[in-house]
């Protein structure tokens, strides 16, 4: 009973201790502040959905997180060694990258996952369009061999990871650039270089005939919070995966919700309101931080430029490679027809 009093009365303080810290700095037409450039880079490694041993948990024992600090520590060392990389050697990165291209927690996140509620920190059950359209969207990725454009993800064609997924962590270019001016709020994000021009008027959202990759945002201030709405999405887009994650629908509609707990760190909440996909509203949170030395230069994405061309040419020579050979009598009087028509 004594360390349940003791919980609450210092969960108590630490929120009295944000709110006045939120609540003292204010640019100079009146604003909270949240001006700065940040990183998701605490919560690499923190999956999107809790694994199911964690049940209800949302914070890593003191066990679990020495364990994840160890693990972060030694692939560190291993970033940092003078050596080579050795091209056949075993490398428990979870991307298999060159471990120079990626990023690394400074200071490693508790969380057990990104989504704190449901209180099981899992994506809700689907609706049953939504089963159709996850479905749907699995039978699209096992066509196999790609044959168009079409068959890559829009993080393979340079487009755009999202709204979520722009902020959430990845191997690298996890940067988030928050600019403000009287009546607005910039929110850029390093990967794939998109900036949100968010209006902080009262503006009503465009018309539903207008369908936007980062869909239509609109702001304003609850207190120190800045909380944003986000509809008009096109569809296209998804929470996680590189911006092919969780499916949306044409309803959905995105609320974050920005908050100043600290000097150096912004708390960021996304909840996703989708009816359509979702039997009920899903929250996912992490922390913004700042990251001495850390800017934004530009993310020039070329795959969509020269990988992609590659890639196609490369399936469809590994399908003419797989095709079936004529006798070379038949290939002789083919290619007599063909000399003879022209």
């Amino acid at each position: 009973m004594n360390n349940t009093i003791v919980s609450i009365f210092c969960g108590v303080l630490a929120l009295a201790s944000v709110t006045a810290f939120a609540a003292a700095k204010r640019t100079q037409w009146g604003d909270p502040d949240l001006q700065g450039t940040y990183t998701t880079d605490n919560s690499i490694g923190v999956p999107l959905e809790r694994p199911e041993q964690f049940g209800t948990r949302a914070t890593l024992t003191d066990e679990e997180y020495a364990a994840r600090v160890s693990a972060n520590d030694v692939q560190v060392a291993k970033d940092e060694d003078p050596l080579p990389e050795s091209e056949f050697a075993e490398d428990s990165a979870a991307s298999n990258a060159p471990r120079h291209w990626l990023e690394r927690a400074a200071k490693p996140s508790r969380a057990t996952s990104l989504i704190v509620d449901p209180p099981n920190g899992r994506i809700p059950a689907l609706t049953p369009e939504g089963e159709q359209r996850v479905a749907a969207r699995r039978a699209e990725r096992r066509r196999g061999s790609p044959s168009s454009y079409t068959d890559f993800s829009n993080y393979d064609r340079c487009i755009s990871r999202g709204v979520a997924a722009s902020v959430l962590p990845a191997i690298y270019g996890n940067g988030t650039k928050i600019v403000q001016a009287p009546g607005y709020v910039v929110i850029q994000n390093e990967m794939i270089h998109e900036s949100r021009v968010i209006p902080l008027d009262g503006r009503p959202h465009v018309g539903a005939g207008v369908r936007e990759w980062m869909g239509d945002s609109r702001g304003h201030f609850e207190g120190d919070t800045l909380v944003i709405e986000t509809t008009n999405l096109n569809q296209r887009t998804g929470v996680g995966g590189f911006g092919n994650g969780a499916v949306q629908s044409a309803d959905a509609k995105l609320v974050e919700r920005l908050t100043r707990i600290d000097a150096g760190t912004v708390r960021y909440e996304l909840t996703v309101n989708d009816p359509t996909i979702y039997v009920q509203p899903w929250t996912l949170r992490l922390n913004l931080d700042a990251k001495p030395g850390y800017e934004i230069y530009e993310y020039a994405c070329h795959e969509g430029n020269y990988g992609l061309a590659n890639m196609l040419s490369g399936a469809r020579a590994r399908k003419s490679a797989l095709r079936p050979r004529l006798s070379p009598e038949v290939d002789r009087c083919a290619g007599l027809r063909i000399a003879s028509r022209g």
